[in-house]
């Protein structure tokens, strides 16, 4: 099985430019930068196995084919739909803002 290219939506860039606005402006820069790691770890994962994320709010949103996988050391959910020739990356959460609201504006 090959990998899959993962492909952010704009929302999901500008879901990943918040985090990283939030940290830097927090003056932590050593975890913006260990969220950019960690966050290509979660696309490299996705997208050599799409089905390891949950399909847990597929069933909520009634998304089909919506998965979610979780950063390492980090609160924040990828949320993609894996299609043909690549995955879909909808969004970038933080775990603990109401999911399914931010969702719905994918």
């Amino acid at each position: 099985m090959s990998d899959k290219p993962v492909v952010p939506r704009k929302r999901a860039h500008e879901d990943v430019e918040e985090a990283l606005d939030y940290y830097l402006r927090e003056g932590a820069e050593q975890a913006a930068l260990g969220f950019v790691d960690a966050l290509e770890a979660a696309y490299g994962q996705i997208g050599q196995h799409p089905e390891i994320g949950s399909p847990r709010y597929a069933h909520e949103l009634n998304l089909p084919g919506l998965r979610c996988w979780g950063l390492t050391r980090y609160p924040y959910l990828v949320f993609y739909i894996e299609r043909n020739d690549h995955i879909d990356v909808w969004r970038v959460l933080h775990g603990h803002k109401h999911l399914p609201d931010w969702l719905q504006s994918v």
